[in-house]
This record gives C-alpha cells, structure tokens and sequence, in this order.
C-alpha cells in the first residue's frame, strides 16, 4: 500500500467502542479519561481503530498480534497484572493465543 493509503487508514480508524461493540465496553468516562473493558476469545480479531494515548492493565495472560496501518505488525504477550503504556495508535488486533483476553484499557484525553 502507499503511505498516503496507509495514513488515511489511521486517520479514518475509528473508536473502538463503535467500530467492535463486541469486545469494548465503556465502563467510565470523563473530561480526562475514559476505561474501557476489553473482551476477547482465541482467533477473534478487531476492526482498524484508534486509541489516543493508553494504559492496559491485564486481567488474565494472553497473547495478542496489532497490526499497524503502515503493515507493521507487533506481537504481545501478557501475564496477569501486567501494565503497558503506549503512546496514541491505531491497530488491527488479534487474540493469537490459546486462552481470553481480558483487560482494563485507560485511555488518556
């Protein structure tokens, strides 16, 4: 793809609580944050979406697969009570493991 393709993508991407209602439930917002739920199974996948600047705290061990709008791909893996910070994305995901992933995703306004 080109990168004018590929920055239209991530411009595009949209919020996850409306692009994958499935797995992003938001369970507190306000003025400086919002917390989101994040629910999935082995082999399930999201939309391309976006989150502004984050913290995921995990809940159970999981192994996940983001995939970036320019193609580039990032795998993961976590334990529970993990922490991880990341700086504002968009991204495909994908459950890649054998176990659910669940997770308390903050993200910054």
């Amino acid at each position: 793809m080109s990168a004018a393709v590929l920055a239209a993508a991530a411009t595009f991407a949209q919020d996850p609580a409306v692009s994958d209602p499935d797995f992003y439930k938001v369970i507190f917002e306000n003025d400086r944050v919002r917390v989101l739920e994040y629910r999935d199974t082995p082999g399930a996948k999201t939309s391309m979406h976006a989150h502004p600047a984050f913290v995921v705290y995990a809940l159970s061990a999981f192994e996940r697969r983001l995939t970036l709008p320019d193609g580039k791909v990032l795998n993961r893996s976590f334990t529970p009570g993990q922490v991880l910070f990341s700086d504002a994305q968009a991204h495909m995901g994908e459950n890649v493991g054998t176990t659910d992933t669940h997770i308390i995703m903050v993200e910054l306004k």
